[in-house]
């Protein structure tokens, strides 16, 4: 059975926004707020189960057992935060190696506490980090050139008025006297 295709400017294709596609936001600012606080707290809590498992190796749960697995979420969280804030203020090469070391250092942990040889750890941990990178910068990359590209296609002409010492365009405000 054949279907046909929605085309711009139909009811079911159509496009808004300068850039000609605008993409959906169905939850609100407050939700995004929440979320990009409980996210980093929520893996957390799965990353502590996790290292305090694999700490005991099978063993009946003590209550040292529990607080290394809560200072690991601790950990686990606060460290997300401050690559979060960091890495939004790197370009976009250094975004993604922040995102890469720290992906790799958070695996190179829970391995190391399974008690493989250490060689065998940082190589895995440095294989995962350099994925992660090149992921990541692959991403960053053709989303910004894309944006600029976007941008560059809908630029408005400058507009008309008197222009000024500086190069800039101002408009000019007449008054009526009566």
């Amino acid at each position: 059975m054949a279907h046909a295709v929605p085309t711009r400017g139909t009811s079911t294709g159509a496009r808004t926004g300068a850039s000609g596609h605008t993409p959906p936001d169905v939850f609100g600012e407050r939700t995004h707020l929440l979320a990009k606080w409980a996210m980093p707290l929520a893996i957390g809590l799965v990353y502590g189960y996790w290292a305090a498992s694999i700490r005991r190796h099978g063993g009946p749960i003590t209550g040292w057992n529990l607080l290394f697995g809560f200072m690991t979420v601790l950990a686990f969280a606060i460290l997300w935060y401050v690559v979060r804030a960091v890495a939004d203020r790197l370009p976009r090469e250094g975004h993604a190696v922040l995102w890469g070391a720290f992906a790799g250092s958070a695996l190179g942990f829970l391995y190391s506490g399974s008690g493989v040889a250490m060689f065998t750890c940082v190589l895995v941990s440095l294989l995962l980090a350099a994925a992660v990178t090149a992921g990541l910068y692959y991403h960053y990359a053709t989303h910004q050139d894309a944006e600029e590209a976007r941008r560059a296609r809908t630029r408005t002409p400058a507009r008309t008025g008197t222009t000024g010492t500086t190069g800039t365009t101002r408009t000019t405000r007449t008054t009526r006297t009566t």
